[in-house]
């Protein structure tokens, strides 16, 4: 079991104490974090720090098609799951355990099922590169890994993010072993692990300060028209929109729109009126390169549907991380 992963004896014991089952707990496993053994039920093991909204579509992704016999045989455990997220794995069929001991094991003739109990708050990531400057920075590098050549100057001016900051940040993301600095150019390392980091970042500290409006559209939605609009002005469609845009398989409920214009004028163009459960979210365009396109970068466009939770967006946020990440 490898260090950062301590948390899974606190729960394994915690479980213990409360149902007083005997679990064997088989720390030594290569392709999962740990195994345990209960009532001769064995569950493979994956450990996670948290799992909550800004990463709980990350984490059904790899199931959405699995049959039901397969998942059941694994369990994730966290430091803490926030309840909407655990009562998502539990729809999914996937078991879950945390720290305090709310669990839901379901395999075979096994059953446990605990909740209610008290979780420690969790403590979100303090690492410069996950705040706001950091996110910026690393979208331009994950959309386009050719800047990673630039100098700390030239970054910062396709960022607008200061010369120390970019520094800092990037030495942060050589001591995190993301990137990995040659004497001819930096490369990008643990990519998975950098995009799910980025994810929850995105969801949990930037994208809160760029949402600008939630409205609702005054007359029928004809999307065809809607892109044809934004196409022709200074602005990007985000979540369902691009995802039916870059998959040509999804059907747009919920809008997301990336635009600086302002909103007296978007109002008056897309006859909106604010609405806080209208089906449109305008944000801020917070990145400066050209995307040529009319749909935000590929990994807005993933963060955007992995936090929904939706099963049919987590299944398009799949099809864009295999064919555009």
């Amino acid at each position: 079991m490898i260090r950062n992963n301590d948390f899974i004896y606190d729960a394994v014991s915690k479980l213990e104490t409360l149902t007083h089952a005997m679990i064997e707990l088989d720390s030594k496993r290569k392709e999962y974090d740990a195994a345990i053994s209960i009532n001769n039920q064995r569950l493979n093991i994956i450990a996670k720090a948290a799992i909550r909204d800004s990463n709980i579509g990350m984490i059904l992704t790899p199931f959405v098609n699995q049959a039901d016999n397969e998942k059941s045989n694994l369990l994730f455990v966290a430091k803490y799951i926030s309840k909407s997220a655990a009562n998502l794995l539990k729809s999914n069929n996937l078991n879950y355990l945390d720290v305090s001991g709310n669990t839901h094991i379901k395999k075979n003739g096994l059953f446990i099922y605990v909740e209610g109990q008290k979780a420690d708050k969790y403590d979100k990531d303090q690492s410069r590169a996950f705040q706001e400057a950091g996110l910026k920075l690393l979208l331009l590098l994950l959309s386009k890994p050719e800047n990673l050549v630039c100098s700390y100057r030239e970054l910062s001016e396709k960022t607008d993010i200061s010369i120390g900051s970019v520094s800092n940040i990037f030495s942060e993301l050589e001591d995190l072993k993301f990137i990995l600095r040659t004497k001819q150019k930096r490369i990008i390392k643990n990519k998975k692990e950098l995009i799910e980091r980025w994810v929850i970042g995105y969801n949990e500290v930037l994208k809160p300060r760029i949402l600008r409006k939630r409205m609702k559209f005054l007359q029928h939605i004809d999307f065809n028209l809607l892109k044809d609009q934004v196409a022709k002005n200074n602005m990007v469609w985000g979540g369902e929109p691009a995802a039916a845009i870059l998959t040509k398989n999804l059907r747009p409920e919920q809008y997301i729109l990336y635009s600086n214009i302002e909103l007296s004028e978007l109002s008056k163009q897309f006859r909106l009126a604010p609405n806080p459960n209208g089906n449109l979210e305008i944000c801020e365009l917070f990145w400066k390169f050209d995307n040529n396109t009319i749909t935000a970068p590929p990994l807005v466009v993933y963060a955007d549907l992995i936090s929904s939770g939706f099963e049919r967006n987590i299944e398009m946020a799949k099809i864009i991380l295999e064919n555009e990440l």
